[in-house]
């Protein structure tokens, strides 16, 4: 049996930092800082622009401090940042303890721009934790493009059947079977099931 490459994804699967479908980062968002979160959405997470950040072609400072001064607010961009990166770090033990079983290699795959997931490498500490990082921002290519998911076989050198996904998106999962790999849609439902899902796996 080839060894495993377990590919977890982050938000909403390693870091539990979306509920019912809201990130919870942004709660007291209006009362910490007086931005109405929904402002800041219609700009920065527009679908043509949140997807050209995500795979590295836009600068999420940039369009943040685009965005400031267009909404008139006297806010340090980077103060923002680290405000929004630390507010959105919540590990999820139970999760997290699947990443020191034996038998595979654990990787993150997820998409995120390339100032986030430098903060989850070395703030957050995960690059210590998993074998790889594989960010949307970083490769060019987010989930679910066949792109992303071919860069990851490329670099393990292993058979497609050997990638396994686990990730909160079932659009994703989805992408990852019909590649060839097998998936774990994780979601408040399935949760439970994950640690059989992964016993059968090695």
């Amino acid at each position: 049996m080839s060894e495993k490459i377990i590919v977890w994804d982050f938000d909403g699967v390693l870091n539990a930092n979306i509920v019912e479908g809201r990130f919870v980062w942004a709660d007291t968002l209006m009362e910490d800082w007086g931005i109405a979160l929904s402002a800041l959405a219609d700009h920065l997470f527009h679908p043509d622009r949140i997807g050209r950040v995500m795979r590295g072609q836009v600068d999420l400072r940039a369009e943040l401090v685009a965005w400031l001064d267009m909404a008139g607010h006297d806010v340090d961009a980077d103060a923002f940042m680290a405000y929004w990166f630390a507010k959105d770090a919540l590990p999820d033990a139970e999760v997290l303890q699947h990443l020191n079983r034996p038998g595979a290699r654990h990787v993150i795959g997820t998409n995120n721009e390339p100032r986030r997931a430098d903060y989850i490498e070395t703030q957050m500490g995960f690059g210590a934790r998993v074998a790889h990082i594989f960010a949307s921002g970083r490769i060019g290519h987010a989930k679910p493009d066949p792109e992303y998911f071919a860069h990851i076989e490329d670099w393990s050198g292993a058979p497609v059947s050997a990638h396994v996904l686990i990730d909160d998106t079932r659009r994703n999962v989805d992408a990852a079977r019909s590649r060839g790999w097998d998936a774990f849609h994780f979601t408040d439902q399935t949760r439970a099931d994950l640690g059989t899902f992964l016993d059968r796996l090695t």
